[in-house]
């Protein structure tokens, strides 16, 4: 759960509303003025010295003050859902943020959690690949995740039909951490036929996503989904199961 009390992440809600605000300009930002409050009362002035603050966004910053009273009761709402899904958001400064997403390039600022961020996740690996894998696919694909496992080591995947899917289920099996990156609401489900799934891994490992409740799995998502999942984000590395369009000519054992 996060360390921002409700006013100040509604205050970092109502400023990620604002049209053309992302977190590369709000780190910035907070960069010059410390905390999202100081943002909200500085003047326009002060906002358009900061990098990247054009005297647009700045009127629109100042200008979304108006609506502070719904984006509260918005937030609000939001937190009151996840903690009945024994969920909860995460922000960029809390504990629970995992330590290498933190160092990629304008981290989310927040993140939908369910389950739990344990101590020996901090270098996990990503495991991607094909939505129709071979036969000899999916076998190599669940002999890499054991011998994974086998070492202790958490195993990163997106929860998509295939490879995503044969991981995470491998994963389980063999006792392994196992997290899932999603590019929807923690509330919608997708594919909607690993809803069990979903729940394994929440209760035996984190789900992740950095879309808000009620956010459709809809294409645009999935590459930022993939920049946490698969581009070393949330992974000390990333191994792309190729095998899952290869012949049985390829094997080749992980190293002890």
């Amino acid at each position: 759960m996060t360390k921002l009390n409700e006013e100040s992440l509604t205050d970092l809600n109502l400023l990620l509303s604002v049209e053309g605000i992302g977190p590369g300009k709000i780190h910035s930002l907070l960069a010059r003025f410390k905390t999202v409050d100081n943002i909200f009362s500085s003047g326009y002035n002060q906002l358009i010295k900061t990098p990247g603050i054009n005297k647009n966004l700045a009127g629109r910053i100042l200008k979304s003050c108006s609506t502070r009273s719904k984006i509260r009761d918005i937030t609000l709402r939001e937190l009151d859902r996840l903690r009945k899904m024994n969920a909860y958001v995460a922000t960029v400064w809390d504990e629970e943020y995992p330590d290498l997403l933190k160092k990629i390039y304008a981290p989310p600022l927040l993140l939908f959690c369910k389950g739990i961020m344990h101590k020996r996740d901090e270098f996990p690996i990503a495991v991607v690949g094909t939505r129709q894998p071979t036969g000899y696919g999916r076998i190599q694909t669940e002999k890499l995740t054991a011998e994974l496992a086998a070492q202790k080591i958490t195993i990163v995947s997106g929860l998509a039909r295939g490879i995503d899917s044969i991981t995470h289920s491998a994963a389980l099996k063999n006792s392994a951490r196992t997290i899932a990156v999603i590019g929807s609401g923690l509330d919608v489900i997708y594919p909607p036929e690993n809803k069990k799934l979903f729940e394994q891994i929440s209760e035996h490992g984190l789900i992740v996503s950095e879309y808000g409740l009620g956010t459709k799995p809809d294409a645009q998502n999935f590459p930022r989904r993939n920049r946490l999942s698969s581009l070393a984000a949330f992974s000390g590395a990333v191994l792309v199961e190729l095998l899952a369009r290869l012949g049985p000519d390829w094997d080749s054992p992980l190293p002890a």
